[in-house]
């Protein structure tokens, strides 16, 4: 395994505080600086030129914490991630919740149609007919529901022979997503209100990888011109629907192509999430860079010889294509790496460097998971840091007993 190091420093002085707030807790244990996490929103809004920020929930995975972002100016609705989240959101008081993927949940679907409350609140997500009958197939009520159409934001070149970008909606050209919206509108119980555009090849991929100079070039070629070709359709593409319907938003972007994404008259709204909590797969942006804010503690259980220490736990590998840039980093203090024959264990994980040998059985080592809202699905909760001290602890999906995938 590679030899993973955190491409935003963090400081002997925040190890300091983190293991002041936290000495009188047991790790294995989460927690969230509020500065950073404030700091990283503020950023959002700045970056996103008056344009509103939809929360993607996926980030974050945590209520209280859905809550203070979108308390802030600038940041309007909630993107979910299924329909059950999405129900359950909207029963807790969101009342802008944008499903961002298409659902099967029949039990979810019919329980959506027959309250008016939730059929206002949610909005579904579709790109095919056959979702439509699906929904109805599972109605127990007559509420309209409330569409939200997703276009393929794939660069394809040489006729389609060569694509980049993520396979998501099959609907490509202005074409494919008119039919489709001219049918939702002539179906009873439907109804279109928005589009839905994630450039995840811009959005989700760093331009300035750490030591890959030559490789950060070609993704910036890349993504200069998938910009430019998006840009042109997805504008064509709301031209072709209002001529339809009148959409009540366009959402496009995340938190790497925030800049880029408001730029377009088309868009209305951008969404964002990581950016909130800075994952180590966020480093490798020029347009910003957002403070480490989301990190977990494992304890120190074993030192088994010179310059290598074992901790409890952290095996938490991020979805994606399995490799190193997946898994945590140790983050604090600095100078430690995983064993290339171990990587980061189910049980226990062997940490080798020179900052080893100044660790003591209880000592704590500060991680930084790859991705974001995926380290709630391993902590039940997250201790919410101010300065030194714990200002709160808040359930995490997790721990209010929700696993929805």
């Amino acid at each position: 395994m590679a030899n993973l190091a955190a491409a935003v420093p963090g400081t002997a002085t925040d190890r300091a505080r983190y293991d002041r707030a936290t000495a009188h807790l047991d790790a294995p244990l989460a927690i969230v600086d509020l500065d950073a996490f404030d700091a990283n929103a503020a950023d959002l809004v700045r970056r996103a030129v008056g344009k509103p920020i939809r929360v993607a929930s996926k980030s974050v995975r945590c209520r209280a914490l859905l809550e203070r972002v979108l308390a802030r100016e600038g940041f309007a609705g909630v993107m979910s991630f299924t329909l059950a989240e999405s129900i359950w959101l909207a029963r807790s008081g969101f009342e802008d919740v944008l499903l961002a993927y298409p659902s099967t949940d029949r039990a979810g679907y019919a329980e959506l149609t027959a309250d008016p409350k939730l059929a206002a609140s949610v909005t579904v997500m579709l790109d095919d007919p056959a979702q439509l009958d699906l929904i109805d197939a599972a109605r127990e009520g007559t509420e309209e529901v409330r569409v939200c159409l997703e276009l393929d934001t794939s660069l394809q070149l040489f006729g389609g022979l060569v694509r980049v970008g993520a396979r998501r909606s099959p609907l490509h050209s202005p074409e494919a997503l008119g039919a489709l919206a001219e049918l939702v509108q002539r179906r009873r119980g439907f109804r279109v209100v928005g589009l839905m555009a994630y450039e995840g090849h811009i959005a989700g991929v760093g331009d300035a990888v750490a030591g890959q100079p030559l490789r950060s070039r070609a993704i910036r070629l890349m993504q200069a011109r998938a910009r430019a070709e998006l840009a042109e359709r997805r504008g064509a593409v709301v031209r072709r629907l209002r001529q339809v319907t009148e959409l009540e938003f366009v959402n496009g972007g995340g938190t790497g192509s925030v800049e880029s994404t408001v730029a377009e008259r088309a868009v209305t709204e951008v969404a964002a999430g990581s950016g909130l909590y800075q994952p180590r797969l966020f480093d490798n942006y020029r347009a910003f860079r957002g403070r480490p804010a989301a990190l977990f503690a494992l304890p120190v259980v074993r030192r088994p010889g010179l310059g290598v220490v074992t901790v409890l736990g952290g095996g938490y590998p991020a979805s994606g294509a399995a490799g190193p840039d997946r898994s945590p980093v140790p983050y604090l203090p600095h100078g430690l790496r995983y064993d290339p024959q171990e990587g980061a264990g189910e049980v226990q994980t062997p940490l080798l460097g020179p900052a080893a040998d100044d660790l003591l059985i209880g000592d704590r080592v500060w991680f930084r998971h790859a991705k974001a809202g995926e380290l709630c699905e391993r902590f039940a909760e997250l201790h919410l840091v101010a300065g030194d001290r714990v200002v709160d602890t808040v359930p995490t999906y997790r721990g209010e007993g929700r696993t929805f995938l």
